[in-house]
């Protein structure tokens, strides 16, 4: 009886730190995309911004979700439905009908982003935790609310702000996301950036900065100045300013850290102040 319940507080600890799914007897380093998803992503990040508007105005058509269809094919079909969507509404019924990312078989819920859709800053993260997948809500763990807390550092509430993720489904074990999945879902995020068109955007930690930005650097090499967001859109570059934080869960982990973020909050407080 008492190995039962030493089983039991066992399993109660690993759902709590937020493992609590059973993947493969062997293990996977899912750091590294496979040889066909390498294929897939040299293909992608080649296309030309011609290329990208020929996706777009060729739309491939969906297909059952019993056809196997490629991860162009995918990616296609991912950017005219997001761009079909005129509406943060109407791109969450789009993200929640898409079946071209496997997360969303492994995931509880839906974790699309929430707050004014014309809010003046945007912080985007890289993917939903445990906490987040329950509720289907983004940032509302103990990163959520040391973001919180953040904000209000700076007189910021958490409605006066738009929170998302890369990512809306959460990777299993809270996993680093695969490239192939970033690459599925960021026609998504893409979106969503051009619908609540903030005047700034926080990128909060790396994954988050290197996928938006097209950048190899680390988070330490970018955080601390100012850059620019850029998407073609109708043949026009529409930059947009970006600051990119250290992610709130690493500064649990390295609370002599929040020094350095609360310095970057202030910045994009006062770079705010002086666009408005």
């Amino acid at each position: 009886m008492e190995e039962e319940n030493n089983l039991t507080e066992i399993l109660k600890w690993h759902v709590e730190n937020g493992i609590d799914e059973t993947l493969q007897a062997e293990p996977h380093n899912r750091l590294f995309p496979s040889e066909s998803e390498e294929i897939c992503i040299k293909n992608i990040t080649k296309l030309t911004s011609a290329e990208t508007k020929s996706l777009l105005d060729n739309p491939t058509k969906t297909k059952p979700s019993s056809t196997l269809i490629s991860r162009e094919e995918t990616i296609s079909s991912a950017y005219a439905t997001a761009t079909s969507a005129n509406s943060l509404k109407a791109l969450k019924t789009a993200v929640a009908e898409f079946d071209g990312c496997p997360l969303k078989k492994t995931a509880k819920n839906l974790v699309f982003g929430e707050g004014p859709g014309e809010a003046p800053l945007m912080f985007i993260g890289e993917a939903p935790g445990a906490h987040e997948d329950r509720e289907g809500r983004p940032f509302i763990g103990p990163a959520g609310q040391l973001l919180d807390h953040l904000l209000s550092s700076i007189s910021f509430e958490r409605n006066d702000v738009y929170i998302t993720n890369i990512l809306p489904w959460r990777p299993p074990g809270n996993r680093t996301p695969t490239p192939a999945e970033i690459i599925a879902c960021m026609p998504f995020i893409e979106r969503q950036i051009e619908l609540v068109s903030p005047k700034i955007l926080v990128l909060v930690g790396g994954v988050a900065a290197k996928a938006l930005l097209g950048s190899n650097q680390g988070i330490m090499r970018m955080r601390g100045k100012w850059l620019e967001y850029s998407r073609e859109k109708e043949g026009i570059e529409t930059p947009i300013t970006t600051r990119a934080i250290l992610h709130p869960a690493y500064l649990l982990r390295s609370p002599a850290q929040k020094r350095e973020t609360w310095i970057d909050l202030l910045e994009i407080k006062r770079k705010l102040n002086d666009m408005i």
